[in-house]
């Protein structure tokens, strides 16, 4: 489904950009027909570029927890324009924001201002290799830490010999993931066997502790305790990237909803308001080893600029209690509807509703979905049908099976309503 407005300007975009788009999903390859081209939003709407308007559940794929365009965000990155777009210097502003992490993230003694997440878990992870001085790196199939070569990489051979990775992408050498395991999410067990083996090996492990780019995905009791205790005993670091859950799940993330603190902390989305502004940061004795402090380099001329800050600023002073209440009721009503939906379809045990706070995903697969051989049994051609038929209701939902949805504060009882409504219709059919 799509809009001839949209159409048009698809066909202009793929003579131009590769496949058209400026990020993979946004092409809705995934879900059949052509992209729904955006030229305005507000609150928890997007308007399309032939003028009609849609509900959002995808707030920027997660920044948007105020709702699009909040007046006070806006304000505050109209201020900071008239005083320059960026400086190429130190600035008051990046104090006063690191100030603002570090009072929500205590286990962040010290930090690094990105422009990306990408930026940011790369450059974790480079400090965690440059204080441990090891290689060995350990992320998780289906968690997603942006495009870095060492990142991009699935399961070798599986369990058996610990998934040594392979390129997940062309243009990936195999020399930059030879140093990449790979084990399934929520596997205490495997990680506990891996660092047995090799844990002398490993600099760090790095994980989405709820994940968000298989779909809604839950850690189970004890896993992320787990991760941390193993780091801790092997002398690895532990990375948490909560790029996606960072002031979403709670104001101080993941780690404020289960009582933990990583070694290290990726963040982003939130954080900036929407601007490109992400974070890592951790222990000081780890931050230390960064230039210019230490001999791990890294840079970025445009990290930390004064609007991406002040963006970030405005959201966070945003952020109190009553807010994650309202989220919270919302995402409960709509969870609540999307299983009745599901009931009255007489699809249960063929689909399935995971959340964990605000981020929420409906299968089309059997639960409870745990790894990402449980997501990979979906069936995305049915995922795309139920697309087509929400945007025809006019909701916009992630046009992709493996992605959470959002709810933000901007979302009201009659937009959770309209979304359930539009399930209903669309699961019936």
């Amino acid at each position: 489904m799509s809009d001839a407005v949209s159409s048009a300007l698809f066909r202009r975009a793929q003579e131009l950009l590769p496949g058209g788009v400026n990020s993979p999903v946004r092409a809705f390859r995934a879900v059949g027909g052509d992209p729904i081209f955006i030229k305005e939003a507000s609150g928890a709407y997007l308007t399309g570029a032939d003028g009609r308007k849609y509900v959002d559940f995808i707030g920027s794929w997660g920044p948007m927890i105020l709702g699009h365009a909040h007046p006070a965000v806006v304000k505050a990155v109209q201020d900071a324009a008239i005083r320059g777009l960026s400086y190429g210097a130190p600035t008051e502003l990046e104090v006063t924001f690191a100030e603002a992490i570090r009072a929500i993230y205590p286990g962040i003694e010290k930090l690094r201002c990105t422009s990306s997440g990408t930026e940011a878990t790369m450059s974790a992870i480079r400090a965690a290799r440059g204080f441990t001085k090891r290689s060995a790196i350990v992320k998780f199939e289906g968690c997603y830490h942006g495009h870095a070569d060492c990142l991009l990489v699935k399961a070798g051979s599986g369990l058996a010999t610990f998934g040594v990775g392979a390129p997940d992408s062309a243009g990936v050498p195999e020399g930059a993931a030879k140093d990449t395991i790979v084990l399934a999410f929520n596997d205490t067990a495997g990680l506990t066997e891996l660092f047995a083996k090799r844990g002398h090996e490993i600099a760090a492990v790095i994980v989405e502790p709820v994940v968000g780019n298989m779909g809604c995905v839950a850690p189970e009791p004890g896993y992320l305790q787990a991760i941390i205790d193993l780091c801790k005993a092997s002398g690895a670091v532990s990375i948490f990237d909560e790029v996606m859950t960072g002031c979403r799940l709670a104001k101080g993330g993941a780690q404020q909803l289960y009582g933990l603190q990583a070694d290290m902390t990726c963040l982003g989305k939130i954080v900036g308001g929407g601007m490109p502004l992400a974070v890592y940061g951790g222990k000081r004795e780890i931050m230390d080893v960064v230039a210019p402090m230490g001999s791990v380099y890294q840079a970025g001329t445009l990290s930390g600029n004064p609007i991406a800050v002040s963006a970030g600023l405005a959201t966070l002073e945003l952020l109190l209690p009553a807010l994650y209440a309202k989220i919270e009721a919302s995402s409960a009503r709509l969870e609540k509807g999307l299983n009745e939906a599901i009931a009255a379809a007489k699809l249960e045990g063929q689909a399935t509703v995971q959340r964990v706070g605000s981020m929420i995903t409906l299968f089309f697969a059997p639960g409870p979905i745990k790894s990402w051989n449980d997501a990979n049994r979906a069936d995305r051609k049915r995922f795309g049908t139920f697309h087509g038929s929400m945007l025809e209701s006019g909701i916009y939902w992630p046009p992709a099976q493996f992605e959470a949805a959002f709810v933000s504060g901007a979302h009201e009882d009659a937009d959770i309503d309209a979304a359930i409504a539009a399930a209903a219709k669309a699961l019936a059919a």
